[in-house]
């Protein structure tokens, strides 16, 4: 049985670890280099970098950050922000990364999926959506939510599992950052529609929102940032909760 993936993730702000509700209102969380060695000495399964203003700004992620992190794990290693070329990625992948998101870039120009795809390996081609329930529809969302676009989420999963992205970094949104929750409904829906891995973001707020998101939904991964920053679930007590619920996670 494929185990479930407890991933944290590194929302980053001028250098710095920061975590906001609905994509909004950030408050700082702590060095991103003592995060990530903590998060690789407490058993998690992967981790995410998101260099959430590299877009807005118009500038590439910050490599020399990428490479100090990249130093202290083990662990696979996901960055985004900023990423908009064949170049951008090969700078990541060689500062240590071991797979890459993109968001804006490739709502923008689906074609770099692809393009990306080839040249590096689906493995290594995360696409994060970030969605917003908008008039009873389902948006796409970039620019760190900023702006909404004209694709459905269901529809743009499809689209970027076509073009061959690897894996799917799925942010609700609406649950981001309230604790009240994985979006289950969004979640469950496209996981069960594509055929690539699924990660759940948005929401976490307790174990019992990890094993509701593992037991309902196909997601492969659940991601969390403030509950783990702020020390409100520690790894290794939420993997030994899960175990006895039943749900497959490495020990």
């Amino acid at each position: 049985m494929l185990k479930k993936r407890i991933i944290p993730c590194l929302d980053i702000k001028d250098g710095q670890t920061v975590k906001g509700v609905n994509f909004v209102n950030l408050t700082h969380a702590g060095d991103p280099v003592e995060l990530a060695k903590k998060y690789e000495d407490q058993g998690a399964d992967e981790l995410v970098f998101l260099d959430i203003t590299a877009t807005v700004e118009e500038r590439k992620t910050f490599v020399e950050l990428v490479k100090k992190i990249a130093r202290e794990l083990s662990i696979p290693f996901t960055v985004g922000g900023g990423i908009s070329a064949v170049e951008d990625v090969r700078k990541l992948l060689n500062a240590g990364a071991d797979k890459i998101s993109i968001n804006s870039s490739a709502v923008k120009n689906p074609d770099l999926i692809q393009e990306l795809s080839e040249e590096f390996g689906k493995q290594c081609i995360v696409v994060a959506i970030d969605t917003r329930r908008v008039q009873g529809k389902d948006r796409v969302h970039i620019k760190g939510g900023r702006e909404a676009t004209e694709w459905e989420t269901l529809a743009w999963a499809k689209k970027v599992e076509e073009l061959g992205a690897g894996e799917l970094l799925l942010t609700s949104m609406d649950a981001d950052g309230t604790k009240a929750g994985f979006d289950l409904r969004i979640t469950k829906l496209i996981a069960e529609t594509v055929n690539i891995p699924v990660i759940a973001s948005g929401g976490a707020g307790t174990k019992e929102d990890f094993e509701a998101v593992f037991a309902q939904t196909k997601a492969t991964g659940a991601l969390a940032a403030s509950i783990f920053h702020f020390g409100e679930v520690a790894i290794p007590e939420l993997k030994q909760f899960l175990n006895q619920q039943n749900i497959a996670v490495r020990m």
